[in-house]
């Protein structure tokens, strides 16, 4: 009897991968790279990709990790052709193929017991020899199947399995080595290696993108493939991502977590311009559209080394990002910080607006959004250090010429960066003092830090009355200084 695939799969289609966590806990930047990866690889071929959820450990897999994993692969903007898909939802599928190995004998009821099993490996290892079932129940048939059992997959015990890894190139591991897995427990349950096989048969898997962890299961599920008489997909093992001391990336070197990132204020193009370059590359080239890593990307142009994560270089480029985006959508992302941290942005000046004027000073943001704050809320305090330089006694003249002449200007035709500019240089010359003298303080009084943007772009966002108030409060505060 031939086993049908439930997938009716577009025969045009010449390339799909896929993309299967386990939804055990959040989507880490070492899995959104391989998601990044076969999405790439996909979109290159003019293929399609797959998301699946590979639920089958109950006891550790949670609708939060699920969630956060579909989240992750959201804000990536990673989006999937077909899916998500479940494989708690496909326990029927499984257990229909097993049934059908069972007939055709590439498949075989085990009866034995965990104490023969402790048994018999302890006895190898005492004759240092491979740990691995002795196929004692292959040829028994005097338990019936009502009894306790597991069901395990016939391994072909001659020749090699040889397989062609698109990044590692070929990889032979001899029969001799490999086990009679288990394919389903003892309570009925399919175990992980046996559902990814049906998985990518019945969904048409062409490519298999994945970390360097899986290579052991490769073969097996190799071997599995061919007794279906299902097609073998191209496999292609990438290499782990460590940490700037070139151990595995852990939470000890920071955010691991790809929504982490999202929260210490890195935009997606940054964190996948950064992934993709992590094993990856086409010439010195450092900064990628998705168009040009779409046209580009090769599996086959994946290193076999591990990479160093280097936060300052996401740094680089997530400023780079901030910079060169249109600034609507870098404003869209940065709401989410504003919100988060209570700065209420919707009175005031728009994001958009803003993101020109502070984008050279802020690498997140986060940053960004923090130095924000004066455009749309009121300080109590001033920096120290600046005002015992800024605020001395003498500024108070500066500041007060300053005042009037802002006060002129009419809102909103006069109050442009020009007339707050030459506001200021009038202020320097009829003073006779250097431009510093006006400016700086005029910067603590209206931002109250010594560091800003241009005073004139400044004074023009935070706007006439905000100014002028601000102005007259640092004015009583220099007088009640004393």
């Amino acid at each position: 009897m031939k086993i049908e695939n439930l997938f009716p799969l577009d025969p045009n289609v010449k390339v799909r991968t896929r993309f299967a966590p386990s939804p055990t806990g959040y989507l880490h930047v070492g899995g959104a790279r391989t998601a990044l990866y076969s999405w790439l690889y996909a979109k290159h071929n003019n293929g399609e990709f797959v998301l699946r959820i590979e639920d089958t450990d109950l006891e550790r897999s949670t609708p939060e990790a699920t969630q956060a994993i579909l989240e992750g692969m959201e804000w990536l903007n990673l989006a999937w052709d077909h899916g998500p898909y479940f494989q708690t939802k496909r326990f029927d599928r499984y257990n229909q193929v097993i049934d059908q190995m069972l007939e055709e004998g590439t498949a075989y009821r085990c009866y034995c017991s965990k104490e023969r099993l402790d048994e018999l490996r302890t006895q190898q290892e005492n004759n240092k020899e491979k740990a691995k079932y002795d196929r004692h129940c292959l040829h028994d048939h005097s338990h019936s199947p009502d009894e306790p059992h597991v069901i395990r997959f016939k391994n072909p015990q001659e020749g090699s399995v040889i397989f062609d890894d698109a990044v590692r190139g070929r990889i032979e591991i001899s029969n001799s080595e490999l086990d009679d897995l288990i394919i389903r427990r003892t309570d009925g349950s399919p175990t992980y290696n046996f559902c990814v096989v049906v998985d990518d048969w019945d969904m048409g898997i062409t490519h298999v993108v994945r970390g360097e962890d899986h290579i052991n299961n490769t073969p097996r599920q190799i071997n599995i493939l061919k007794a279906l008489n299902a097609p073998v997909p191209t496999y292609a093992h990438v290499s782990m991502i460590n940490g700037d001391d070139g151990q595995k990336l852990s939470k000890r070197h920071g955010a691991v977590s790809v929504m982490q990132y999202r929260d210490d204020g890195y935009l997606p193009e940054a964190l996948i311009n950064y992934l993709v370059r992590l094993g990856w590359g086409h010439g010195d080239q450092e900064i990628f559209s998705r168009e040009e890593m779409i046209e580009l990307f090769d599996l086959h142009s994946v290193s076999k080394s591990a990479s160093a994560f280097n936060t300052e270089k996401l740094q680089w480029l997530n400023q780079h990002y901030i910079r060169s985006l249109d600034p609507n959508y870098v404003a869209k992302h940065l709401a989410w910080h504003m919100k988060d941290q209570g700065i209420p942005y919707e009175n005031g000046v728009a994001l958009a607006e803003l993101i020109p004027v502070l984008g050279e000073r802020a690498k997140t943001l986060k940053e960004l959004a923090a130095q924000s704050r004066y455009f749309y809320q009121e300080f109590d305090s001033y920096d120290e250090k600046a005002v015992a330089k800024n605020f001395k006694p003498e500024a108070i003249v500066p500041l007060t010429k300053l005042l009037e002449k802002l006060t002129a200007l009419s809102v909103p035709e006069d109050w442009t960066v020009e007339n707050i500019h030459q506001a200021m240089n009038d202020t320097a010359t009829e003073l006779d003092i250097g431009m510093g003298k006006v400016g700086m303080p005029f910067r603590l009084a209206v931002t109250g830090s010594g560091q800003s943007p241009s005073m004139d772009i400044t004074a023009k966002l935070v706007g006439k009355d905000r100014t002028l108030a601000r102005i007259q409060k640092a004015i009583e505060f220099i007088q009640n200084k004393g």
